[in-house]
């Protein structure tokens, strides 16, 4: 196929090489190198690929100098959550939260989610099918009518969700199980992974 283009990453801590070898330069493991085929024709990396601007160079800068403003923060409904998060959640930004399976991850976010009823939510869920989510919703006990569901594992589609849903926040369960068109592996590998997280 026009454009391939093969990598090796890490399997322990992402890293990328343009050849195999047997530890990794990054973190120094051994035998964590695997090939992924990353797939870059015209049509797909014209939809994938951000638009590069004029870049302008960046001067260093004292720290005492920097000026800094209090970022609008979207305060979570647990204080917990809040405190571990700074103060809350910061626009545009990204979290993740991760576990060992079974602890209550998709809980704790959907508790909090239902919760918040100042702004829309898009749940995009790749592991539980949405009759799932409703009952856990029900077991919880907080109605609300901002959250919107769907089902899919696809990055293409999501954003397509996206922008027809226009959320104030978006809740992906789990990155793990996005996959792109553009790059020829498997869901969960270390490039499905970066592409959707970057893309999204």
């Amino acid at each position: 196929m026009k454009g391939n283009k093969t990598a090796w990453f890490c399997t322990s801590c992402g890293a990328e090489s343009s050849k195999w070898q047997g530890k990794c330069p990054a973190c120094g493991e051994w035998n964590t190198m695997v090939e992924e085929r990353i797939v870059s024709d015209d049509k797909k990396s014209r939809s994938l690929t951000p638009v590069r601007l004029k870049q302008t160079r960046t001067k260093p800068q004292l720290i005492h100098e920097i000026e800094t403003s209090d970022e609008a923060r979207i305060k979570m409904p647990s204080g917990e959550l809040n405190r571990v998060l700074g103060g809350g959640l910061v626009p545009g930004s990204l979290v993740l939260i991760g576990g060992e399976p079974g602890i209550g991850k998709s809980t704790l976010v959907l508790q909090n989610i239902l919760s918040i009823r100042s702004r829309k939510i898009l749940y995009i869920s790749g592991e539980e099918s949405a009759k799932q989510l409703k009952m856990r919703a029900d077991r919880i006990g907080r109605p609300n009518d901002n959250v919107y569901i769907v089902c899919e594992t696809s990055l293409e589609n999501i954003k397509d969700h996206i922008e027809d849903v226009d959320p104030g926040l978006v809740v992906v369960d789990s990155i793990q199980t996005i996959a792109s068109d553009a790059i020829e592996s498997v869901a969960g590998s270390v490039s499905q992974v970066r592409e959707c997280a970057a893309q999204l």
